[in-house]
């Protein structure tokens, strides 16, 4: 699937007070803070296409995006069966691109060695991920090339299974062959987001068969022109792994420590989410509005995420909604009624651009750290 252009991120109205403000961050880096209980939380793309299948640029090109965004992992993901650049790059070594893409990254970025399996229904297009030889995996049985990226210790996971051209009705369902490759834990993961596409249906089946969230952008033509950076970004995988190594975003993959994060959203499961917006956002008290007892407090920002945040306690806002957006690596200023102290300061929040399951956000208590 082409990935499309991705529009403006929310811009609704900071809470009064002092202005939210950027900081001196480089907007387009995915660089998000440390959780609370270690490890490192990593933004990876495993979904990416050069001249060496349908794309438009040389895999020196992917792992220079790949290298601005600060992505911990990039995976290199050319289409088998699909080679529409043969008559100019007739290269029938189906490993070349990923060569070519881990020369060039050094140190810098992760290269995982990957192939997008491209069949029609069931059962669609599988990216495989990890594996040791793509070309091993050109085999006339779909099922047997999966089994074979398996044998080689390889990551599966179904790409775009709502996309309107296998999907006429751009809902995804699962086919006797998925539930089998599901069932014999041949399919790990599930695309929920592709470039510009969201899907509850693929979200739910995620969810309902233990499958890892996978975000990915799907990449064909460039990066910034695709996605408007510095204003947007593409869509990734969160992987929260114990370390930057190929094996631990190996293992974390494996085990359903994944979330995706599509425009200004991050879908996961709770337990996910919270790792994450705990190391993003800190909840500090100040000082009170003069001759009153309405305090101050300010939310902090650590992460390239914009927030966007609605009180669920029954403490109200003095100067603001109930409704609070806390920018990228910036902070909010809010006022908070009903006689709440720094001692008894905490607050529930439904973090709106957050999603646990369709069409049902986090909520979350946010209160000071401890001294």
């Amino acid at each position: 699937m082409r990935n499309l252009w991705i529009g403006a991120v929310i811009a609704l109205a900071v809470s009064g007070g002092a202005a939210a403000h950027e900081g001196p961050h480089d907007p387009r880096r995915m660089d998000f803070p440390a959780p609370a209980a270690g490890g490192r939380i990593l933004a990876v793309d495993l979904h990416t296409h050069s001249v060496f299948s349908d794309g438009e640029v040389w895999p020196t090109i992917r792992v220079e995006e790949a290298r601005r965004d600060g992505l911990a992992a990039m995976a290199v993901t050319e289409h088998l069966e699909y080679q529409p650049h043969a008559a100019d790059i007739p290269h029938p070594d189906r490993n070349r691109s990923y060569e070519l893409a881990k020369a060039a990254a050094g140190e810098s970025v992760l290269i995982i060695a990957g192939a997008e399996i491209t069949r029609q229904m069931p059962p669609g297009h599988v990216n495989a991920v990890f594996i040791t030889d793509a070309n091993a995996l050109s085999r006339d049985d779909p099922e047997a090339a999966i089994r074979t990226a398996n044998a080689q210790g390889g990551f599966v996971f179904w790409n775009h299974p709502y996309w309107h051209r296998q999907q006429p009705d751009g809902v995804a369902r699962l086919l006797p062959l998925h539930q089998r490759l599901i069932a014999q834990k041949q399919l790990h993961g599930i695309e929920v987001a592709n470039g510009a596409d969201y899907s509850e249906s693929a979200f739910r089946i995620a969810l309902d068969n233990n499958l890892a969230i996978i975000g990915t952008s799907d990449i064909h033509g460039l990066i910034d022109w695709d996605n408007d950076v510095p204003r947007g970004h593409r869509t990734v995988t969160l992987v929260l792994a114990s370390d930057g190594s190929a094996a631990a975003i190996r293992k974390a993959l494996g085990e359903n420590r994944t979330a995706a994060w599509y425009r200004d959203s991050l879908i996961g499961r709770p337990a996910i989410l919270e790792q994450i917006i705990r190391a993003s956002l800190t909840l500090a008290p100040g000082g009170y509005a003069e001759g009153s007892k309405v305090l101050t407090a300010v939310i902090k920002n650590t992460s390239p995420v914009r927030y966007l945040l609605r009180v669920r306690s029954p403490q109200a806002l003095y100067t603001s909604t109930d409704i609070v957006t806390v920018p990228p690596y910036g902070e909010a200023e809010i006022q908070v009624t009903g006689g709440v102290t720094p001692a008894t300061l905490a607050l529930d929040f439904e973090i709106l651009n957050t999603l646990v399951a369709p069409r049902q956000p986090l909520v979350l208590n946010l209160k000071p750290k401890a001294p």
